[in-house]
């Protein structure tokens, strides 16, 4: 396995290729024989593969080498797997290299991985997902890369020596032994002080959906923020990152690797934070879910283990948010594609905020609703009650008062550090039970209800409410979760009163009353 030179003119350099959020070693074969100069490249190659040929004949004959007379055959394997990334460039240039004898590589090239995009210069380009396509090598018995310098640090963290190279040039350099392998740690990680931590202190009064957002954070719940104008839904969605505890290594690895993909690698730092997204409300599903020809992660992938905030959700097409409901409850997004199945990671709290009705003043004090008759209604409508079920947590936010905005009445808010002591600590209770990375959110409906053992006036109270309400056993079960999670940020070992209180009270679309 690796890069060499068999019998007659033909050379083998190992590559990789992108498939959902996995990589697949791609063997790159490159063939000389006598016949008419053309360069054909077999092996299900779509339009970037394609179009390298004229990239790899430019660059080699700009970097100073002759491209062979004759006959090049490329093939790409395994053949029925479909090839659409321009970082086979590379590799494709450095087989005919090595083919044609232009390239004599050293043994330890043998167990090489070859990325890049090649310049009509010869320059090599940044390629995206080489994290990914490293560690998959890495798992292969690979040992090296040769990567485009900016993601040296990528291959480096997935335990390939790299050799970092700027050029076509530089690449033969280094394989034919001018250039010794360099000594790389990988991503450092992101500094912590260099970026400012939005703080839950700044939010003035809203102390009900403040807690909403702590019990989002301890349980892993998703959040629906409901208000006019001005009353701090937005200003409270980008603080929930804040109150979750940093990514672990195998985290930030993880969450690294798929934004690597999105071509978002953060120039070689891993970083600890949560994952923060915003979609514009005109996001397609394609946007939200991924896809296209490249196969890129959408916006509910790259919010893995962190926060997706859909802000203005009425405003977002039937389609966009509907395309969310399978995700939402499985945690994973699957992709059937004409290059084939691919699946991705999207276990991340959403957090959606929208107006009581088109205008935003239904029900306020300060203004008189404009909307015409029915309109309240129809916006409302937008959402559907799958959709509006997988939102645990539903809470009505009022203007605040001017002494509350001004800090002159009311206790002190809260910071996100101390808030964020006491989502630790449930989160940890929840992970004892439910083991490593458990969160109430994704307990199953069994291990809700045997986990969350309910005291008998809880239980005659949720009864209570299932019967007005007319809830649903899935929303049961999401109501069972919430007061679990109320239950832990309180470090109680079961389900009291006060939490079943408390959990109903975050539904405020089942009361009737807001959307």
């Amino acid at each position: 396995m690796g890069f060499s030179v068999l019998v007659g003119m033909l050379a083998i350099v190992w590559a990789a290729e992108q498939r959902g959020a996995a990589g697949v070693l791609v063997r790159v074969e490159t063939d000389l024989a006598p016949g008419l100069p053309r360069m054909s490249v077999v092996g299900l190659a779509e339009g970037p593969v394609r179009e390298a040929r004229e990239r790899v004949i430019a660059a080699v004959r700009n970097s100073g080498y002759e491209f062979p007379d004759g006959r090049v055959t490329v093939g790409l394997a395994p053949a029925e797997l479909r090839k659409g990334g321009a970082q086979l460039d590379l590799p494709m240039a450095l087989g005919v290299l090595a083919a044609s004898g232009q390239l004599v590589a050293e043994p330890w090239a043998a167990s090489c991985l070859v990325l890049g995009e090649l310049g009509l210069d010869g320059s090599v380009l940044p390629a995206a997902g080489v994290l990914i396509l490293a560690a998959e090598a890495r798992a292969k018995g690979l040992t090296r890369a040769v990567v485009p310098a900016a993601n040296a640090a990528e291959a480096a963290f997935a335990g390939l020596a790299p050799l970092p190279v700027r050029s076509l040039r530089e690449a033969v350099v280094a394989l034919s032994g001018g250039e010794p392998p360099r000594a790389l740690t990988g991503p450092s990680e992101e500094p912590r002080a260099e970026v400012a931590e939005l703080d839950l202190a700044d939010v003035r009064g809203q102390a009900l959906a403040r807690r909403a957002l702590e019990v989002a954070a301890a349980g892993g719940h998703n959040l629906l923020l409901v208000g006019p104008p001005g009353t701090g839904k937005s200003m409270l969605a980008a603080r929930l990152p804040g109150l979750l505890p940093p990514l672990g290594a195998d985290e930030a690895v993880e969450v690294a690797k798929l934004h690597g993909l999105a071509g978002l690698a953060g120039g070689g730092c891993l970083s600890r934070r949560r994952p923060f997204r915003a979609p514009h409300s005109t996001a397609r599903p394609a946007a939200l879910l991924g896809g296209g020809p490249r196969e890129r992660p959408g916006e509910l992938v790259l919010a893995h283990r962190g926060v997706l905030f859909l802000d203005e959700l009425p405003e977002f097409g039937r389609d966009s948010l509907e395309c969310l409901r399978q995700p939402l409850e499985e945690r994973v997004v699957r992709l059937a594609r004409a290059r084939g199945f691919a699946e991705y990671p999207a276990d991340c709290a959403v957090v959606g905020a929208m107006n009581p009705c088109p205008c935003g003043w239904l029900g306020s004090r300060a203004r008189a609703c404009r909307c015409p008759r029915g309109g309240p209604e129809r916006y409302r409508g937008r959402i559907s009650g799958p959709l509006l079920d997988r939102l645990e947590l539903q809470v009505e936010l009022s203007p605040v008062p001017f002494a509350q905005w001004i800090g002159g009445s009311g206790p002190a808010a809260e910071s996100s550090a101390a808030v964020r002591e006491r989502v630790c600590r449930a989160r940890a209770a929840a992970a004892a039970r439910l083991g490593e990375g458990g969160t109430n959110a994704r307990s199953t409906p069994a291990q809700a209800r045997a986990f969350a053992a309910l005291e008998p006036d809880a239980e005659r109270l949720l009864a209570a409410a299932a019967e007005r309400a007319a809830f649903s056993p899935r929303a049961l079960d999401r109501v069972l979760r919430v007061a679990r999670t109320a239950a832990d940020l309180a470090g109680a070992a079961r389900v009291a009163q006060a939490h079943v209180a408390e959990a109903l009270q975050y539904r405020a679309l089942d009361r009737g009353t807001g959307t």
